[in-house]
């Protein structure tokens, strides 16, 4: 395999030749187009902020709907609680004794057995 020198005055290039100055400015403007790239990210961005903000409103609508449900559940324990004193109160104004008390308030008092009698409703 050969060596190579390289600092021989063969293996250094020549110098690359000078540009010409420009003679005049260019008078017209490149225009440059919008690129569609730039407006897809615009677009992408927009509907992602979009569906952000939508699933932040889902989640408020759930929040409230719970809400409104807890406050349903301690009404209808309240309810609840209530339909049972009303129950406890139904039932001791059931009991015979407590009739029988207000019967004899009113000056009722209980027939005797001697003195009652039963008809029978299957003879014609």
């Amino acid at each position: 395999m050969a060596t190579v020198d390289w600092f021989a005055a063969e293996a250094v290039a020549a110098p690359a030749p000078r540009r010409r100055a420009a003679a005049a400015p260019r008078t017209r403007k490149r225009v440059r187009k919008k690129s569609f790239r730039v407006t897809a990210g615009v677009i992408w961005i927009s509907a992602l902020a979009l569906l952000l903000a939508g699933v932040v409103a889902v989640n408020v609508a759930v929040l409230r709907a719970n809400v409104g449900v807890d406050n349903l559940d301690k009404q209808e324990l309240q309810l609840q609680a209530e339909n049972q004193a009303l129950a406890s109160q139904v039932s001791s104004a059931d009991a015979s004794i407590r009739i029988e008390q207000t019967a004899r308030h009113f000056g009722l008092v209980p027939a005797s057995a001697s003195d009652t009698s039963y008809i029978d409703l299957s003879k014609k």
